[in-house]
């Protein structure tokens, strides 16, 4: 029996108050909309009762934000791809911001069970003067359950159409890219940090949102297989292989608190579901 489910969430700003409205069919919900810091961000939890997806699973999730508001999403718990039959699972999602709008797309990591058949999708859509802080983690296997990542096959495809584009091919048997040096280097976590904004951003802010990543690496222990980079001038990216996710998680919550400040004078804060 396959689960296909499909959410749509479009924040709005009403007097001063970012509120959610959302619509789904299928196992996807959206739990109480919560305001810790205070009317104008929206923190949302994505919530997928299956707990996982198996080959023939697609999940659509279908994010809006309308000028000014700023929404907060995250999830409780990873995302799980198990192992397949020949079908492959689907999660497709995309983010629409309008001008003037805010996003940060924050789900916890994916995990890609040995014989998975899986793609992640993201892909983003922002009109000028839009900005979004998002992240990607991916876990192979579960190292420390002595469940390695040993068949199967995972793509990964992050997109701002036009802009940027980054798409993973990763497959079991690939040794070569799972444990070279030029690849994963026997990693088994990879993650990315990324602010996207809908028009080009001022050459020293963009140079400041660097400096300010690379500082944090420096003083990480991942420091070695971490870097931070601008590809275009609407784009900046950190990226960073862990052998598992905590470290990464880690270094990338510190790097996107750090974010939050400099581009958006915002203090920093977790989503309460982060610590239940």
């Amino acid at each position: 029996m396959t689960w296909n489910a499909t959410l749509a969430l479009d924040y709005a700003l009403q007097a001063g108050k970012t509120v959610a409205h959302f619509r789904h069919n299928g196992p996807l919900r959206i739990l109480q909309s919560l305001y810790p810091e205070g009317e104008a961000i929206c923190h949302n939890v994505i919530v997928h009762p299956p707990g996982g997806l198996v080959g023939g699973d697609t999940l659509d999730l279908q994010f809006s934000a309308a000028a000014g508001s700023h929404g907060l999403v995250t999830t409780p718990g990873a995302t799980r791809f198990y192992r397949s039959s020949g079908e492959k699972a689907l999660q497709r999602t995309q983010l629409n911001l309008a001008a003037g709008a805010r996003m940060e797309w924050l789900p916890l990591e994916a995990i890609c069970y040995s014989g998975c058949l899986a793609e992640n999708r993201l892909t983003m859509a922002l009109e000028p003067g839009a900005e979004l802080i998002g992240w990607d983690i991916t876990a192979f296997g579960l190292p420390t359950a002595g469940l390695p990542f040993e068949q199967g096959s995972f793509c990964q495809h992050i997109e701002l159409p036009g802009v940027w584009l980054e798409r993973a091919q990763i497959r079991a048997n690939d040794h070569l890219l799972l444990n070279s040096p030029l690849g994963m280097a026997g990693q088994r976590c990879m993650a990315s940090l990324f602010f996207v904004a809908g028009s080009k951003l001022e050459r020293q802010r963009r140079q400041l949102a660097l400096d300010k990543a690379r500082e944090i690496m420096d003083a990480s222990p991942l420091s070695a297989s971490a870097g931070a980079t601008s590809p275009d001038g609407q784009v900046v990216v950190v990226r960073v292989l862990a052998p598992l996710v905590e470290p990464a998680m880690l270094l990338l919550k510190q790097i996107w608190q750090v974010w939050r400040q400099h581009f958006w004078a915002q203090a920093p804060s977790t989503p309460r579901i982060w610590s239940t």
